[in-house]
């Protein structure tokens, strides 16, 4: 019996051996790990870089996607891959060390600020706009004013009337439709900065200094414009804010605003509007309308850019352009390439074209 005892014993050890053995044999490789998004060190001018060799990408096509930029009234381009520098350019009377403005491209800093709020417990998207500026800050009567949320400035369907301009003050904000029935393209979305200083007892430029550019090396600074808060950076500090939406809202180990947010910003916010987030512009969906203009337009944003883009998109084609899929970032200062704009323009899609050419 003991006899018999061991060699059960030997034979079950054997099972196990050869089991063990056809279970490493059958298992699939280890997919090697994707390559860490870089972030250039604070208040340093060093920043690594990548090669289009490296990447594979198409090198003849770097010097005529140059001269194209260089046509259309560019300032600055850069290409980012994973937080590395792979084409960063300077031209028409253009440096490294010169500000420009951002334009509407800027609405998406606000954007983040609310995100890093909503993240702190200060304010609530849901909650009411009067919640924390008290009333009147329209011309609507109080009950359609309380329909009016944070959610609402960052959608662009507050309801008010886009059509009298874009100044923010009580006199211009006129009830047009019942919050959330309207996309317009206005202004409007600003008061988010008074709601956040509100909330959190300082001023806008304070907050924004401590929660954001501070924390990812940003330079620049906030430039009133009638009721219009405008920023102005270097073409780095706009690059150093794409590589932090690039890098899901994170810079080294630390998250400056929430991935949860930021897929939220960054998917449709209303159904009016599908190619619009959180102040995002968002390519690849199935309709769109533009600043302006109430009728809807079938078809993607940008149709020549990839389908999981999104952008910040300024006056006079200031681009903050982002491919989740390519981890890529790409960053445009400068005049207006075509005509004036407000945010999209024909420059976008014959950019792309040219982009492609280098990148695919």
């Amino acid at each position: 019996m003991k006899n018999t005892f061991h060699l059960f014993l030997c034979f079950l050890l054997l099972l196990v051996v050869s089991c063990s053995s056809n279970t490493n044999e059958n298992s699939l490789p280890e997919t090697p790990n994707e390559e860490k998004f870089y972030f250039p060190p604070l208040n340093a001018t060093t920043w690594e870089t990548k090669t289009i060799s490296e990447l594979e990408w198409n090198e003849n096509q770097l010097q005529p996607l140059l001269d194209y930029l260089k046509e259309k009234n560019t300032k600055s381009f850069m290409i980012l891959h994973n937080g590395k520098i792979v084409v960063e350019e300077y031209m028409n009377g253009h440096d490294a060390s010169k500000v420009w403005y951002w334009a509407s491209a800027g609405k998406t800093l606000t954007s983040t600020l609310t995100g890093i709020a909503i993240d702190e417990g200060i304010i609530s998207l849901n909650n009411k706009v009067s919640k924390y500026i008290g009333t009147k800050w329209t011309s609507a009567s109080l009950e359609k004013e309380n329909l009016i949320t944070c959610k609402n400035l960052l959608s662009m369907n507050s309801g008010l009337d886009d059509r009298l301009g874009d100044e923010v003050l009580p006199s211009n904000l006129h009830y047009f439709t019942d919050a959330g029935n309207r996309w317009a393209y206005h202004n409007v979305y600003v008061k988010l900065q008074d709601v956040i200083a509100q909330a959190n007892s300082t001023s806008w430029n304070s907050y924004f200094n401590s929660k954001l550019k501070d924390r990812i090396g940003m330079t620049g600074s906030w430039i009133k414009l009638n009721s219009s808060n405008v920023y102005w950076s270097t073409t780095r500090s706009m690059a150093r804010f794409g590589v932090l939406i690039g890098a899901k809202g994170k810079w080294n180990d630390s998250q400056i605003v929430s991935e949860s947010f930021l897929n939220e910003a960054t998917n449709s916010s209303q159904n009016i509007n599908e190619s619009y987030g959180y102040l995002w512009w968002l390519n690849g969906k199935n309709n769109y309308l533009l600043p302006k203009i109430q009728t809807q337009l079938s078809g993607s944003l940008i149709p020549n850019a990839p389908n999981d883009m999104y952008a910040a998109l300024g006056k006079n084609d200031q681009k903050i352009y982002i491919v989740p899929s390519k981890n890529i970032v790409i960053i445009r200062m400068g005049e207006e390439a075509n005509t004036t704009n407000l945010a999209l323009s024909s420059f976008d899609n014959e950019l792309w074209s040219k982009i492609n050419s280098l990148i695919n």
